[in-house]
């Protein structure tokens, strides 16, 4: 049988795995079924998808057993897997609203993945209200980065909503198979040795340069005027606590096209945009439970460094440090602090080599993973407060079997020292918001995607044009939500739902 070798980042997200914390990401996506439509459409679509018992990189990767499975693990490739198993058909109770959407998310992202299996699970749920379903996809991080997942999951998704015959996104074959060497088949440490001697002599070329960008890092801390977030610069927060294993889910959907809007008008990035929103959101709900830090909170913003064309699986990410400016105020005095710190954080990074941002990586994330490693997650100083990950989508859109999508919520892991995370996907004309934290950690955490809109609403305010509506719909789900009068501002732009 075929096998391929994890590399070391794919190898630390298997390490680091525990009970309590997964290591597992996905997406929650909904769709509209069009009028005229068959009522059992998500049962065909189900009895469709179950045709395709064959399956491809990655999704037909099984972990390898034997002795050498946690010291040079590797991936079986089967050439079949039980389609039944990983694509699985759930009906929402009634009403099936946003609320029961949320809460079963919630509940599917807190059961760790079968390793006996190719680590991956897909939900198609019917029974959404409006005549909707929803599809709900997880997958372990030792497979994909989010970045290739999403690629992926949009070759699957059809353009033409005549399409009824497209292939799930594990029956398409990636569009070129590289002929393996001897050495990359042949299983073990044997492998191992060869590719670590093999990269040596550039790892060692490239570390002047990453020296110096070190340097660079901490002299700009050190200036008076150094926002650039720095590793282990924020002091501990309510955030960065032990984890149960229980989670809770929370969305929110924005314009894109406001955003960039607001973000023209700043003078700043989409993404500080982003930041800004989370960051004002945090500091509320932490300032609300009486938990927000004098320092200002940092992020660990995850960064591609794929190119384009690579197809191929595993993580291509590295990580830039920014400050949240959560000591701070004024939201637009906020936007700033965070433009600036990303500037200088991203400026960094564009002077490394790609084997010097290997090394980066590894000495930025280290600390992290030996703490989970070790046991001591959210019992030292964090390398940073909170991981919030914006990641780019199809701008156009797409269809199952004739059902477009409306929005595409990505759902992230949390960590020991790590209770929550914040992760953007764009999609057309949309942004979606997906919050996932402890939900023994972090109290009615529901809130955080209320105070996300009413951040947005102060950056309109400030940046926004006259003659551009406001775009809020929040929809209540249990009683930490909004108002009722805030509950009911719908058909706009913006959604939420709660798990």
């Amino acid at each position: 049988m075929e096998t391929k070798r994890l590399n070391l980042v794919d190898m630390a997200w298997l390490n680091v795995e525990t009970e309590n914390a997964p290591m597992q990401v996905g997406g929650l996506l909904t769709f509209q079924i069009p009028d005229g439509a068959p009522k059992d459409l998500p049962r065909r679509i189900v009895e469709h998808y179950h045709q395709f018992s064959q399956a491809y990189s990655p999704w037909n990767h099984r972990l390898r057993p034997g002795a050498l499975r946690t010291v040079a693990p590797e991936w079986e490739l089967l050439d079949e897997i039980d389609v039944e198993y990983h694509f699985r058909h759930s009906a929402l109770p009634a009403p099936g609203g946003e609320r029961e959407l949320g809460e079963l998310a919630s509940r599917l992202h807190s059961h760790p993945l079968d390793f006996r299996r190719p680590p991956w699970e897909a939900h198609l749920i019917e029974g959404l209200e409006g005549n909707r379903f929803a599809l709900y996809i997880k997958l372990h991080h030792s497979l994909l980065d989010g970045v290739a997942g999403m690629r992926q999951l949009a070759k699957a998704l059809a353009d033409d909503p005549n399409d009824t015959e497209r292939p799930p996104f594990w029956a398409l074959p990636p569009k070129k198979r590289r002929k393996r060497s001897p050495s990359e088949t042949r299983p073990g440490m044997y492998r191992a040795v060869a590719e670590l001697m093999g990269g040596a002599a550039e790892q060692v070329g490239s570390l002047p340069g990453f020296a110096r960008v070190v340097r660079s890092m901490l002299k700009s801390a050190r200036s008076e005027t150094g926002t650039a977030g720095l590793p282990f610069s924020s002091a501990s927060s309510l955030l960065n606590s032990r984890i149960q294993s229980q989670r809770r889910y929370a969305t929110q959907l924005y314009s894109l096209a406001e955003c960039r809007s607001l973000a023209h008008n700043a003078g700043v990035t989409v993404n500080d945009i982003v930041l800004t929103i989370c960051g004002g959101a945090l500091r509320r709900y932490l300032r609300e439970i009486g938990e927000l830090p004098s320092k200002p909170l940092t992020a660990g913003i995850p960064v591609s460094v794929r190119p384009a064309d690579d197809q191929d699986a595993g993580n291509a990410l590295t990580f830039i440090v920014a400050n949240l400016a959560t000591d701070i105020e004024s939201t637009p005095e906020r936007l700033q602090a965070v433009a600036l710190s990303t500037r200088r954080a991203k400026n960094e990074l564009s002077k490394l080599s790609a084997a010097a941002i290997t090394q980066y990586t590894v000495a930025l994330m280290a600390p992290y993973v030996l703490s989970l490693v070790t046991g001591m997650g959210g019992r030292t100083r964090p390398v940073f407060n909170v991981t919030v990950s914006n990641l780019p989508g199809p701008e156009g859109p797409l269809y199952i079997h004739g059902a477009q999508m409306e929005a595409f919520y990505p759902t992230s892991l949390v960590t020991h020292g790590q209770a929550l995370n914040i992760t953007v996907h764009g999609y057309g004309d949309t942004l979606g918001f997906g919050f996932i934290g402890c939900r023994e950690t972090l109290p009615s955490m529901q809130r955080l995607a209320v105070y996300a809109g009413e951040t947005l609403d102060e950056l309109r305010e400030t940046y926004g044009d006259r003659d551009t509506p406001a775009q809020d719909e929040v929809v209540a789900d249990d009683k930490s939500s909004p108002s009722k009068s805030t509950a009911k501002r719908r058909k706009k732009t913006t959604q939420s739902a709660t798990g």
